[in-house]
């Protein structure tokens, strides 16, 4: 799944992709692309705290791509 914030400012990319991870379901990678340099802090830092992880962080063209992947679901 792709989030397309490119053009938008802080807090609005961090904001679409927690909105899109609640919908994603375990075990499932997002792609943030972001023209906000602070989108590479605040999307690590918003990870962190729901449990995600940030499996890569690259930069070109002023583009920021960032994947996080949502936790795999419980097994009993």
């Amino acid at each position: 799944m792709i989030v397309d914030a490119r053009g938008h400012r802080c807090p609005v990319p961090t904001l679409r992709l927690r909105k899109a991870m609640a919908t994603a379901g375990p075990d499932r990678r997002l792609t943030l692309l972001a023209t906000d340099p602070m989108a590479r802090i605040d999307a690590p830092h918003l990870a962190a705290q729901m449990g995600w992880a940030v499996v890569s962080i690259e930069e070109a063209d002023g583009v920021l791509t960032i994947i996080v992947e949502t936790p795999a679901a419980p097994t009993d």
